[in-house]
């Protein structure tokens, strides 16, 4: 005598599991190959690819916005938008008659971000470790405090 689990396995009218396996597995694969045409490279021959001053433009999808992903010297670099009236690039809230424009505003940003990121990235010195939580120190804090010699500043003998 069958399991009732395997008669409703075998069920043709029954959505037992096998019709999951078989439906994740085509959805997955419809993933898959939607994802190969989105993530086109420039060099691909299928890639809608608009070449301005500098820059690659490769669409990815959409129809307002139109979303293309900006390269510049092989690397991307991020995302533009072509509307109906005007570009965008989603870091400012400015409208861009150009699409060159967008792609530079966007490049423009990640430069001034990065030189910010830069800046205010300065390890701390010494004197700012000793006043953090020495749970919170790394072992090369650790170690930079180790070889740490104060100076004497400012000491007036009594």
């Amino acid at each position: 005598m069958q399991s009732q689990h395997k008669r409703n396995l075998d069920n043709r009218n029954h959505h037992g599991t096998q019709t999951m396996i078989t439906t994740f597995s085509l959805q997955q694969t419809q993933l898959e190959e939607s994802l190969d045409k989105i993530l086109l490279p420039p060099t691909d021959p299928s890639a809608e690819v608009i070449e301005i001053s500098g820059y690659k433009l490769v669409y990815v999808n959409g129809a307002c916005p139109r979303n293309y992903r900006v390269y510049k010297a092989d690397s991307m670099i991020g995302v533009i938008f072509q509307h109906i009236t005007h570009w965008s690039n989603g870091v400012d809230s400015l409208r861009y008659a150009e699409p060159v424009d967008a792609a530079v505003g966007l490049d423009e940003f990640l430069n001034v971000a990065r030189i910010l990121t830069t800046a205010t990235e300065q390890p701390l010195t010494e004197e700012e470790l000793l006043d953090q939580e020495f749970d919170a120190l790394t072992s090369d804090e650790w170690e930079r405090l180790k070889r740490y010699v104060p100076q004497a500043k400012d000491l007036v003998t009594a």
